[in-house]
């Protein structure tokens, strides 16, 4: 039978996915102290969350011998952040959070005698997203091309990173989960964001596949993590996918076909404006798709997240109470952007 670690040491509890993981794991009796890493003070909606959890302020960028200080006995690592925030410095700022701190903190891992498991956030991204890809990934496929988004870039540098560690402490037991997209009814991330716009803007001519997985299915896998030894790297979705017309039908906006240059000008305008943090690897997303195979996560963890359909069910009647246009107002609203599209492309060509 698996022993629970004593001392478990969770990375970016200030935001919504670390201090619900940190909280679920002190309320775990099976485990004996939760330690939170964060090098901002959570804000005051998540106080009473992480009651239960010590918080240490620590920047992982110079993490140090905090680990072995700490007699961390499990480290689960979430201080992952997966947009550019132009206030905190772009782009730059992100992959020196993202890949100098979790190369950092891998490092204090490392030093760390009394360490017997890492549990490491991934995504799903990390399989990139292009016209040569598979109908379904597992575990094992690799990239077909190297993804042009900066959060697909820093996973891949990431888990570079994890593969390492694992050869030099193999007596560590390393779990890669590797998610899809977050959703539901607690989740607030760019894609809500994006599914909550009156008029969402799709690719013309495409309609892409995709998967999700709802925020407390996450947290569950992340606790059994802890909790139970699961060696290896797992995709972490629900099953069964959702068109992106779907998707948006269900959540009762209507979609704005655009050429995909148009798209990626378009959600560097929301950028500009502060209404999304959408980059090249949710445009990649929504024109190419992704799904993953997750028949090793189930077999391996004893446990089936919801489906997608589900969760994003969840998410439309926690965030938009339903759907706000009616089928008949929808389809409507279709026709007569698609009219438009068509008058566009007959004045250009006469014009010609």
């Amino acid at each position: 039978m698996t022993e629970s670690p004593g001392t478990v040491v969770v990375t970016g509890v200030s935001r919504f996915l670390g201090a619900h993981v940190a909280a679920r794991l002190a309320a775990d009796p099976r485990i004996g102290q939760v330690i939170g890493l964060d090098p901002a003070d959570p804000p005051a909606a998540l106080a009473e969350t992480l009651r239960g959890v010590e918080l240490v302020r620590v920047d992982l960028r110079s993490a140090g011998t905090v680990l072995a200080d700490l007699g961390a006995e499990a480290v689960v690592h979430l201080a992952i952040t997966s947009s550019p925030d132009a206030i905190q410095g772009g782009r730059g700022a992100m992959k020196e959070h993202n890949v100098i701190g979790a190369m950092q903190l891998l490092a204090a891992a490392q030093q760390a005698p009394r360490l017997r498991k890492l549990v490491m956030r991934s995504s799903t991204a990390a399989y990139g997203a292009s016209f040569r890809d598979p109908g379904v990934f597992t575990e094992d496929t690799e990239p077909r091309e190297v993804p042009r988004g900066g959060f697909a870039r820093d996973i891949l540098d990431i888990e570079g990173y994890v593969r390492g560690f694992r050869r030099r402490r193999p007596d560590v037991v390393a779990t890669v989960l590797r998610f899809a997209p977050f959703i539901g009814s607690r989740a607030e991330t760019s894609l809500t964001r994006y599914f909550s716009q009156p008029f969402v803007p799709t690719v013309f001519g495409r309609d892409a596949r995709l998967q999700f997985v709802h925020v407390d299915d996450a947290l569950e896998v992340m606790h059994r993590a802890v909790a139970e030894d699961h060696p290896g790297t797992f995709n972490v979705a629900g099953e069964g996918v959702l068109a992106l017309s779907q998707a948006i039908r269900r959540a009762g906006r209507v979609p704005v076909p655009v050429p995909e240059p148009g798209l990626a000008g378009a959600m560097s305008i929301a950028r500009a404006m502060g209404l999304g943090q959408n980059g090249l690897d949710q445009v990649d997303l929504f024109v190419h798709g992704r799904v993953v195979d997750t028949t090793r996560l189930i077999r391996e963890f004893g446990f089936t997240p919801r489906s997608t359909a589900a969760a994003f069910d969840d998410f439309i009647q926690a965030h938009l109470g339903g759907a706000l246009v009616s089928p008949e107002r929808l389809a409507t609203a279709e026709q007569s952007i698609l009219d438009t599209i068509r008058r566009v492309r007959v004045a250009r060509q006469e014009a010609s």
